[in-house]
């Protein structure tokens, strides 16, 4: 075999440029994306190895129930009977708080492939809620807005199954059948990421009345149980429709949920109101109902708005 041509000074510089060149250029992509990902805060992290362990001994239906009690334990303790406000300070330093936060440990060692759909459903709506509350309770100081927070949804994580689960991620991710986030383009979990075989098939809409986000305009803070799962969003979408659907003067105001996640409810304006309609009072039906008859076609209403959304934090008063 004869030797390789020898290479000119001029190649070899080129080829040195070239190089150097791609890896300034994969390292300023890397340092772009670590700007860009907010650094992950677990809050059942550190020592526990004996949650682990004895999770994985226990069903993951069990570790649910567990989760659904201690929940419904805090609310009975610290929040508002009607679930809209939350005492954060009191929680803080009871009692409850740290043997909850004991075991959210143990949800590092369960396997969500062996929940139903149901079980699946009503496990993640109470986790995020329980996210949710864990990551603002553990905060040093409170803030007026969670909107305060920077990344908050994005970076408040719970280890489930081995798996990093931040509150979008469960939101869009698992409960949404990994539809972007409003704001992005992208799923978030991509076509290898392990979490994406529990996104659910089908995204039923009426969690969006059952996730809490610690916004004043956010749902009440609710538990469910597999059993209890359809009769419970359904009064959730019921309460939430109530009282966020206003009709005035010919005009028909939203909650900006139904903006932000309008893909949820339907492909149109009519087709979001029309789906609002099975939860409102008779007389508010029926008006929305009159205004859908009358309008033209299938694009934007202009008697449609949607009202301001209280991002305050829902801190009991």
């Amino acid at each position: 075999m004869s030797s390789p041509p020898p290479v000119s000074l001029f190649q070899w510089l080129r080829s040195m440029y070239e190089t150097g060149w791609l890896l300034v250029r994969i390292l300023f992509n890397r340092f772009r994306t670590l700007m860009a990902t907010p650094e992950k805060v677990v809050l059942n992290a550190g020592s526990g190895s004996d949650a682990d362990s004895s999770a994985k001994h226990r069903p993951a239906e069990v570790v649910a129930s567990d989760m659904q009690r201690f929940m419904l334990n805090l609310k009975g303790s610290f929040m508002q009977e009607d679930g809209r406000g939350v005492d954060y300070a009191a929680i803080k330093d009871s009692t409850e708080f740290a043997e909850f936060k004991e075991k959210c440990k143990e949800l590092r060692g369960v396997d969500v492939s062996s929940l139903d759909i149901d079980n699946k459903k009503a496990f993640f709506l109470n986790v995020y809620n329980a996210l949710t509350l864990h990551g603002l309770t553990d905060m040093q100081q409170l803030p007026s807005s969670v909107l305060g927070v920077q990344d908050f949804w994005s970076k408040t994580c719970y280890d489930i199954g081995g798996h990093v689960y931040s509150l979008d991620d469960i939101e869009h991710g698992v409960l949404r059948g990994n539809r972007p986030h409003p704001s992005k383009e992208q799923p978030c979990f991509g076509p290898d990421d392990p979490r994406l075989q529990h996104s659910v098939a089908s995204v039923d809409p009426r969690i969006h009345f059952a996730l809490v986000c610690g916004a004043k305009s956010c749902p009440p803070i609710n538990v469910y149980s597999a059993k209890n799962l359809n009769f419970g969003l359904a009064a959730a979408a019921r309460n939430f429709c109530q009282g966020e659907v206003r009709v005035s003067d010919d005009k028909i105001t939203l909650s900006k949920i139904f903006l932000w996640y309008g893909v949820d409810f339907g492909k149109t304006d009519a087709e979001k109101l029309r789906w609002c309609v099975e939860y409102l009072k008779e007389d508010v039906a029926a008006d929305v109902t009159r205004l859908l008859d009358g309008a033209d076609g299938d694009g934007a209403l202009s008697f449609l708005s949607y009202h301001d959304y209280n991002w305050q934090l829902n801190s009991k008063q």
